[in-house]
Parts: structure tokens; C-alpha cells; sequence
């Protein structure tokens, strides 16, 4: 949400003392003082910038990727998603505004105060709208408005997620410095996290040449977004493939989307596994488990409604193949000292029950009951001929979420005891890189398939919430030598890494 707006007053004094230095030196040594136009910026009107500023190393945002006019423009971490991409409109005479990709709206300056709230605007091409740039050390520049005459800054030097952006005169401080990173301008082969800023419950695969990303909307569309490259994902448009609307015992609350590729009775079939319940005010009673058939091989579908799985509470559906066999695996109350436990359950096909279901897993040892006592989102995962299972512990809401790891070390899936327990967890917390809860994870491969990757959520502080502030991460991971998964620690957000192999 938008910082509130701060007292000019708390900020003054330390600026006039260095302004005052500054016109004692610079009179001493006789020299006129003058703005400098910006000679090494030249900006390319058809391409989009993300502007990154030397104090914070923070980018410029359309703040909780509003489209409203009046929206506030504060600082984030860089991700290149759209709402933290700008064009630069030509205005004439060395004068631009600057438009947001996301939003379409151009930088505003409302007065000519100190610390007014940046914001966004329908673009009138006025003088409150245009700005001129005026060259700092190594290649980073000013923003200087037209109606002020007063430099962009990231105010009172923050250098926190979330901060005001605001106007001052013209220091030439490191907070009023920006670097202008052309998009795709020598970053081909790379990307950044998120790859989805509001993606919680992600589910990720690369077929034909593309990415496909699903992931909770906590409404009554599913929807899907695609790109050729992994770092595409953060700015690909949102396509709704089904709307619940009008399921009687499933119309809202669509949690943890995921879609396989598996045989069905007209050949290989996209099925897409959801929860979803009714639109009531405690809606965790009523959260189902369905199931959608694809018309084809389009990941996008069309898709029509299969089946509903189960008839009491459940949620976070995967699908497990063992051999030659189909079982599906979810999350209910094993009721008792078990709490929320992890459930396997043959499938006679990708959309039929069959037999009772048996428990997988539950939150036994002390790493998977902090904050609240849970095992959920069961995920598959083979490497050279063993089967594992992925799953997530403790409660979402608290920021010790985390992943832990089954293998099948019997041949019977659906014995307990034939599944061996990791005593530590695979993944957590990194309050270093800062990154919190990660878990509710899939995997894909590598466009050559010569790669494995981990897709992920996770939050940006200790306080973040089970919501939709969540963002979707992706990294790579290898193998230990005794073939379980070596997932490392979850990086920064903002961290350049390598692209999966093949892009």
C-alpha cells in the first residue's frame, strides 16, 4: 500500500546543510554553477526502461500494480515486471513522460512541494508530466520536472520495499541518481524473481517451445499465462481458460491449480486439478477438489469440467505415477493428533476415485508444526528410477513454511510405512537472502531437458501472510549423491540468474 506522506520539515535540515557546503566550495573556487543536460543518457523512445536508483538499488513501481489514476509510485525490488517498465515519450525540446507498461498511465508530480507523492496519471502532456535528464557520475541520471524544476528522489534516503517516491531540488544525491536498464538489453539468457509478483500455489511447465504458469487466484477464474522464456513470465497477460462462475459446489476460492499431461480415453489430455468451494464467508469447509479435460494438447485448453474428486474437505491436488499406475495424492484432516496430513488414493483414470484412501504423511517431527501443525501440497518428483514426494510443512501463515521430503523406499505407495521421512528439511527460510515460508512447489525441466528446476512461492518479510502477496519463484537444483533432491537455499528476489538451459 502507499507510504503516507511524510513532513517536509523532518527532512530539511540535513539537506541545507549540504546544500549550503556546497555553495561555500563551489564560490570559493569562483565557478558559476549549472545544470548539466544529460549527454550519456540517450533514451530510445520505442524501447522500456526499468529505472533503478544508486542509493537503494530499489526500482521504480506502480505500487500494488495499480491502474487507477492517482496511484502512488513508490521503490521496490527489481523484478522487470511490466508495472516496473517505461517508455519514454517524446514531448519535444529534450522533454519526456515517462508511461508505465502496466498501467498506461504517465509519472505525475501534482505541485511543486517538497515531498509531494509521485504518481500516476492519464497522460495530458503538461508540464506536471514531463521531465528532461541531466547526467550524473558513471552513466546514471537526474529526472528534473518542468513544472518544478525539482529532481526524482527516493525520499529521506529509504532504501525500503515500498517507499515514497517525491520531488526535492536538485542535489545530485545517489537517491536522486537512477540507472536506466534497457529491458532485454544485455540480460538475454537471464531473468529475475518473481516471475509472478501476486502468484501463490504455482505450477509450472515448459512444453512446445513455451513456459506455462498457473497459480492461485483466490476467485472464480483459472487462469494461465505463457512465454517462450522463463523471464517473459513476469509480464505475460493473465488468460482465463475456465470460469467457476455458477458451480454450485464449486464457484470461488480457486486454490493451487495444477495440469498433467495424461492418457485418457481419446489419447494424451491436459488434466487440470483445482480446489474450489462456495462463496461463503468461511469458506474452508466447503474447499472440493476438481478436475478439467482439455480438448487437446494446448496446455491453454479450451477445457471443460471432468469431475469432482471427494466430497468433504480436502485441497492441493497432484498426481503421483507408479509404474503403470495413476494415484492421486491431497490434503485433508486425518483428525486427531494427525491434524492436516498428506492422503494418497488410487485413480482408475486421471478422474475416478477408486478404494480407500490411505495417509501419506503427517506432521510429526517439530520443523513441520511451527506456527500451526501441517503436511500439505504433496508434489512428485522422480530421478533415476526413485520415486519422491515433495511436501510442505507448518503453517502458511507463519513464515517457517518449508518443504520436507519422502522417498518411496518399499513398493507399495500406498503403505506408509514403505515411504522413508527426511529427518530435516529440503528447503526453508533464508532470512539472509530474505525470503520467507517458501514452499507449495512443482517442477519442470529445462527446455533441452538437460536441467532440473525447482517453481516456488515465498514471502518477502517474517510478517507476510497464507495470501495473495506471495510471489512466484523459480531456481535450479541438483542432485545428491544419493539421488535425493539438492535444492540449495532460496535466493534473493532481484538476484540475476542464469536461464534454464535451451531458452
Amino acid at each position: 500500500m502507499s507510504s503516507s506522506a511524510l513532513p517536509v520539515e523532518r527532512a530539511r535540515p540535513l539537506r541545507r546543510v549540504v546544500l549550503s557546503a556546497l555553495t561555500i566550495v563551489v564560490a570559493a573556487a569562483g565557478v558559476a554553477v549549472a545544470t548539466r543536460s544529460a549527454s550519456a543518457a540517450v533514451v530510445d523512445p520505442a524501447a522500456s526502461y526499468v529505472l533503478v536508483n544508486r542509493n537503494s538499488g530499489k526500482a521504480l513501481d506502480v505500487y500494488n500494480l495499480a491502474t487507477t489514476d492517482g496511484a502512488a509510485i513508490n521503490q521496490y525490488t527489481r523484478n522487470d515486471g511490466a508495472w516496473q517498465q517505461w517508455k519514454f515519450l517524446d514531448s519535444g525540446s529534450g522533454w519526456y513522460r515517462l508511461q508505465s507498461v502496466h498501467s498506461g498511465k504517465v509519472l505525475d508530480l501534482p505541485t511543486t512541494a517538497d515531498g509531494v507523492q509521485l504518481v500516476q496519471n492519464t497522460d495530458r502532456n503538461d508540464s506536471r508530466q514531463q521531465f528532461r535528464l541531466a547526467d550524473s557520475a558513471g552513466g546514471h541520471v537526474r529526472l528534473i520536472n518542468r513544472n518544478s524544476g525539482k529532481a526524482l528522489e527516493t525520499w529521506e534516503w529509504s532504501t525500503a520495499d515500498g517507499a515514497k517516491v517525491s520531488q526535492y531540488q536538485d542535489l545530485d544525491g545517489a537517491n536522486q541518481q537512477w540507472q536506466l536498464a534497457r529491458v532485454g538489453a544485455g540480460t538475454a539468457g537471464t531473468f529475475t524473481n518473481p516471475i509472478k509478483r501476486n502468484g501463490p500455489d504455482p505450477w509450472l511447465q515448459h512444453h512446445n517451445g513455451y513456459y506455462y504458469l498457473a497459480t492461485t487466484t483466490w476467485n472464480s477464474t483459472i487462469t494461465m499465462r505463457r512465454s517462450t522464456t522463463l523471464a517473459g513470465l513476469a509480464t505475460a497477460a493473465d488468460q482465463v481458460v475456465f470460469n467457476l462462475a455458477g458451480r454450485a459446489n464449486g464457484c470461488c476460492n480457486m486454490w493451487a491449480p495444477e495440469f498433467h499431461l495424461l492418457d485418457g480415453p481419446n489419447g494424451k489430455r491436459w488434466y487440470f486439478y483445482y480446489t474450489a468451494g462456495q462463496n461463503v464467508s468461511d469458506y474452508n469447509p466447503t474447499q472440493r477438489l476438481h478436475v478439467l479435460e482439455s480438448a487437446g494438447t494446448d496446455p491453454m485448453g479450451p477445457y471443460t469440467f471432468k469431475a469432482d474428486l471427494g466430497s468433504d474437505w480436502s485441497l492441493d491436488a497432484s498426481v503421483l505415477k507408479v509404474g503403470s499406475s495413476l494415484y492421486l495424492m491431497a490434503t485433508y484432516n486425518a483428525g486427531g493428533s494427525y491434524g492436516q496430513s498428506n492422503f494418497i488414493q488410487r485413480l482408475s483414470n486421471p478422474w475416478t476415485l477408486t478404494g480407500s484412501r490411505a495417509r501419506l504423511s503427517s506432521p510429526t517431527l517439530s520443523w513441520e508444526r511451527q506456527t500451526g501443525a501441517v503436511n500439505e501440497g504433496p508434489e512428485p518428483l522422480y530421478h533415476n528410477g526413485k520415486v519422491m514426494v515433495v511436501y510442505s510443512a507448518s503453517a502458511c501463515w507463519g513464515p517457517d513454511y518449508k518443504l520436507g521430503l519422502l522417498t518411496l523406499t518399499g513398493t507399495d505407495p500406498m503403505n506408509m510405512a514403505h515411504w522413508t521421512k527426511s529427518p530435516n528439511p529440503v528447503f526453508q527460510r533464508n532470512d539472509a537472502n530474505g525470503v520467507f515460508a517458501p514452499g507449495h512447489n512443482g517442477f519442470f525441466k529445462s527446455p533441452d531437458g538437460t536441467e532440473d528446476w525447482i517453481v516456488y512461492h515465498a514471502n518477502d518479510s517474517a510478517g507476510g501472510g497464507c495470501d495473495m502477496n506471495r510471489s512466484t519463484r523459480a531456481q535450479k537444483f541438483t542432485w545428491n549423491a544419493d539421488g535425493t533432491p539438492n535444492f540449495g537455499a532460496p535466493v534473493r528476489l532481484g538476484t540475476t540468474l542464469t536461464a534454464p538451459s535451451g531458452e
